[in-house]
């Protein structure tokens, strides 16, 4: 029997996360994964590397919490948002039984991380505007553990409508958890949930360090839940979650100064998201800039695969968005800095399409 043989079924018909590093590109303008532009200087004050870390710190615990209105309690950290994303499926879900929904055009690691442990995976397409078609999930809910809901979505960067989120939330009631991605929601924070968390228990929130606090290296996330919940995933998760350098991080970044410099970096990035925007509805090229609450816009336009290819080609790297459902034509741009904003207008000024 050969190795791959020796492999579960699931992985075997499994395609991987197509991360933007795993796509490559030999680019200098790296605009493909919705990170931090440029990067923000720390120094570890943390020593102790011989010993093994805590496994929930207690300074980053206790400083999220704070940041988030929560009671330590109520939180928990992990390596990315991604790492919550699983834990919640290998908590709540019975393999080859139970199964998780989303809503495309979406995050791709809800399907990936489901199907790596044999949980089935449900979609019901979003409406048109990309809000949730709550009539098509209603049907589809017998089974379902989990309802993973992206909110700002990526990639379309729009914010969820809240009625729609209580309407979904009183139908899962005693029956499945709604996971609420708020991966960007530092871009629009007054769009955020866990004020929520005290009226629905199975409502669970996702948080990152990656975007706004401009640590996507870290790999540092948040899983916002119920006492219970957070109490079950803490008997699945690693022994080890965060090396000691990380939680050191972590911790300054979430200290009262850390806030305040990440709400500067907001205020840049949403400063040039409307520069980038206003030039790009002039360029011919370009069919529709939708509106976005976040670090990324998504754009339509004419022969989108030559746009990005030229533009791939000059070094500027862009995430295309063409398979995912009602997104033909589309690519996605990150948020970068005023020189990269200006060399993605100037070579898509040079396109003759």
């Amino acid at each position: 029997m050969s190795i791959e043989e020796l492999a579960r079924k699931n992985v075997r018909d499994l395609t991987p996360y197509q991360s933007a590093r795993r796509l490559g590109g030999k680019g200098d303008v790296w605009l493909n994964a919705n990170e931090y532009p440029t990067p923000v200087a720390y120094a570890l004050t943390q020593q102790t590397l011989n010993r093994y870390p805590e496994c929930q710190p207690k300074m980053v615990i206790d400083r999220y919490a704070q940041y988030a209105g929560l009671k330590p309690e109520q939180v928990l950290v992990s390596r990315g948002a991604d790492e919550g994303i699983e834990l919640l499926i290998r908590a709540f879900c019975e393999p080859g039984q139970d199964a998780i929904l989303f809503c495309p055009p979406t995050y791709g690691m809800y399907s990936v991380s489901a199907e790596t442990f044999g949980v089935e995976c449900r979609t019901v397409q979003a409406l048109e505007d990309w809000q949730l078609n709550l009539p098509a999930i209603a049907e589809q809910l017998a089974g379902v553990k989990v309802v993973y809901v992206c909110s700002p979505n990526n990639p379309t960067g729009q914010i969820i409508n809240p009625q729609d989120m209580r309407t979904l939330l009183e139908m899962t009631r005693g029956k499945a958890l709604v996971v609420a991605d708020e991966a960007y929601i530092e871009f629009c924070s007054q769009a955020t949930l866990t004020g929520w968390l005290a009226d629905y228990p199975h409502l669970v929130v996702l948080r990152t360090l990656s975007k706004a606090f401009a640590l996507a290296g870290l790999r540092c996330g948040f899983t916002l839940a119920s006492e219970e919940v957070i109490a079950l995933l803490l008997k699945v998760i690693a022994p080890y979650p965060l090396s000691t350098p990380v939680a050191d991080i972590a911790a300054q970044a979430l200290s009262p100064q850390g806030i305040v410099a990440m709400r500067e970096r907001v205020a840049q990035i949403l400063d040039e998201r409307a520069y980038l925007v206003s030039n790009l509805r002039d360029i011919a090229c370009v069919e529709q800039v939708f509106d976005s609450e976040t670090n990324y816009i998504l754009v339509r336009f004419t022969a989108s695969s030559t746009v990005f290819k030229s533009l791939w080609d000059q070094g500027i790297i862009l995430r295309d968005q063409n398979k995912q459902p009602s997104l033909s034509g589309c690519l996605r741009i990150t948020i970068g800095t005023r020189a990269e904003s200006q060399r993605v207008i100037d070579a898509l000024r040079a396109e003759n399409v």
